[in-house]
């Protein structure tokens, strides 16, 4: 079963993850309420598998707001009402048996979440030499479906459904993935994103409007400027900038290149950018920042990676190079339990058959194989500055390569591809590296995946995503693209 989004992977005891804003599901169910006389026996059946179905969404990890049992039209009514002031991220509506779609078209309507319908029978078959006809309905949640979807589409409603028996480990999988979709929808609908500093100087594809964020996938966007950094750095004591260079060291092997001055100087750049997150409650950052002869703006700007890579690692994703699409691919992959990393092409490995990726930014650690270590450079290539930068080698094994791409019309778009990081020699440049195997030729992917508009950068996450993220696109009305 996919991994609740609460529980991704965390670093370290001395680097505890954020709370992870909760995903609240809806649950609503029912059946026609004429049968309830004729059946006596059927609707205490049909409320137990209810108070199950409530009872393994809870075991999902996520809040659940149950608006009990509805038997007519005036009952769903009563329900959406509820479900809208809840403030749900899906409603999950349950079919214990035929109902009419007058019930949930209200729910669907009002609430202003998405809605899964499920169809779970008691068991996987009816005993069909005993059932009478009130044994049969406990097993006809399937009968109304074809009726939903029609209602749904004539009303302008998405329709999607889940259909098993109550205790179906594959129905259960599908269900999970649509509720952490929700889940990461209501990341970035309730996001706080923040942008400091400006763009790289010539990336036209870094460049997006901000209102197609909010337009698009939702949330506020926090426009920063580089002071409001340096106010909070240069009130960083002596003390707080001793315990981070220990908090470092706890976490990090420092290799022989790193000078000491420097890394103290990301210390207090770090606490100060975890100051500035807490100020303005930041979900994600994105930035970026030139300066000029060794001033303290473009100390800054090159001093921002060590604290970069501490907040991601605690679930507050920051891009390097003002690049906000990565920013928000690098949320979506957190919140699904893949970490997600700041990365780009380095070079094709013809001999080898792999792509090599990575990038001198931001790693997310718990993508990671092994300690990370912290490098020293003199110079950060293509931009200003010098200090220390992280270097990971990813975990072998199953991986994503997660973009948010855009089209001419403006409209943004999922783009994804499954692969495999396998073993083989490594770049040890200060960047988090990689070497993936996405069972084709690399020049080939290349082309295919450069074709899709995802842009310069990407997030990499552990696992293989794609069907989650498609749900997440679907749940979003964006267009999705695997390569």
């Amino acid at each position: 079963m996919p991994t609740p989004i609460e529980s991704s992977p965390e670093v370290s005891p001395l680097l505890p993850r954020i709370a992870a804003r909760p995903t609240r599901v809806g649950l609503v169910s029912g059946g026609l309420g004429a049968y309830w006389p004729q059946f006596p026996d059927l609707l205490p059946q049909l409320r137990r598998s209810a108070d199950r179905v409530a009872e393994r969404l809870r075991g999902l990890g996520h809040e659940v707001v149950d608006a009990g049992f509805i038997s007519d039209a005036e009952d769903g009514t009563k329900a959406a009402e509820q479900l809208r002031v809840e403030g749900c991220d899906i409603i999950v509506g349950f079919l214990t048996t035929y109902m009419t779609a007058t019930m949930l078209v209200p729910v669907a309507q009002r609430s202003g979440a998405p809605v899964l319908l499920i169809n779970l029978q008691p068991t996987e078959a009816m005993d069909h030499a005993t059932f009478d006809t009130g044994a049969w309905l406990a097993y006809c949640g399937a009968c109304p479906l074809p009726e939903m979807a029609n209602a749904f589409e004539r009303c302008g409603i998405p329709f999607r459904s889940v259909s098993g028996y109550v205790e179906d480990e594959r129905a259960w999988a599908r269900i999970a993935r649509w509720v952490d979709a929700a889940g990461v929808r209501g990341a970035l609908r309730h996001g706080r994103h923040g942008l400091m500093g400006h763009l790289y100087p010539g990336m036209l594809d870094v460049s997006t409007d901000l209102t197609s964020v909010s337009a698009q996938l939702g949330g506020h966007m926090e426009v920063l400027e580089i002071d409001d950094l340096r106010v909070r750095v240069e009130h960083v004591t002596d003390a707080e900038t001793d315990d981070r260079v220990e908090l470092t060291k706890s976490i990090f092997s420092l290799d022989d290149s790193v000078d000491g001055d420097d890394l103290r100087w990301a210390a207090r750049v770090s606490v100060g950018m975890d100051r500035m997150v807490e100020d303005f409650a930041l979900d994600s950052l994105a930035y970026y920042h030139r300066g000029l002869d060794g001033e303290t703006h473009e100390r800054l700007g090159a001093g921002l990676i060590l604290g970069a890579s501490l907040l991601t690692a605690r679930g507050i994703p920051a891009a390097g190079e003002y690049e906000l699409r990565t920013s928000l691919a690098m949320l979506v992959m957190d919140r699904l339990g893949s970490g997600g990393s700041f990365t780009e092409f380095q070079a094709l490995n013809f001999r080898d058959g792999v792509v090599e990726m990575g990038h001198d930014g931001p790693a997310h650690l718990a993508i990671g194989s092994g300690r990370p270590l912290l490098r020293g450079l003199g110079v950060y290539h293509g931009k200003r500055g010098w200090g220390v930068s992280v270097e990971t080698a990813v975990a072998h094994g199953a991986v994503t390569a997660f973009g948010v791409g855009q089209g001419r019309d403006g409209a943004y778009r999922f783009i994804a591809a499954e692969g495999r990081v396998v073993d083989g020699p490594l770049l040890q440049i200060g960047n988090t590296t990689s070497r993936v195997d996405f069972g084709r030729d690399p020049g080939e992917w290349a082309d295919a995946w450069s074709a899709s508009g995802v842009g310069h950068h990407w997030a990499l996450g552990t696992g293989h995503r794609v069907a989650e993220l498609r749900a997440v696109a679907e749940l979003l009305d964006l267009e999705f693209r695997e390569v």
